[in-house]
């Protein structure tokens, strides 16, 4: 998979014998979400399926691709800014930047995390 505008070219594919450095992420309505790979490992079921044992058909190919079929595309599209948030004020001390969320998305982003283990 390639993505090419006049401005940037960004290769997800994996060369040959290496790890892809992304995840694609694919929500219940089947939006996709290409997201840094060790920012996706912030959820504990995303880490399982990419890291542990055993042969997960996710892995297979050249970047590994996940469908949730009942997370929304608004709802994964805030869990992949959660993980990038996270990533960036990991190990931060004092006040953080605030994360802000929805009223109406609060109920559907905790089960989302629940079953993310995020």
């Amino acid at each position: 998979l390639t993505f090419r505008s006049e401005t940037m070219s960004l290769s997800l594919d994996a060369d040959e014998g290496k790890e892809s450095e992304y995840v694609k992420l694919i929500s219940q309505e089947g939006h996709e979400f290409i997201c840094s790979k060790k920012v996706a490992l912030a959820s504990g079921t995303i880490r399982r399926m990419l890291t542990g044992p055993g042969k997960w058909k996710e892995n297979s190919g050249p970047i590994p691709t996940i469908r949730f079929e009942t997370i929304s595309a608004s709802i994964l599209e805030k869990v992949v800014q959660y993980f990038y948030y996270k990533q960036q004020f990991d190990n931060t001390k004092g006040p953080l930047d605030k994360f802000d969320i929805e009223v109406p998305q609060i109920i559907p982003l905790l089960v989302a995390a629940n079953f993310l283990d995020t």
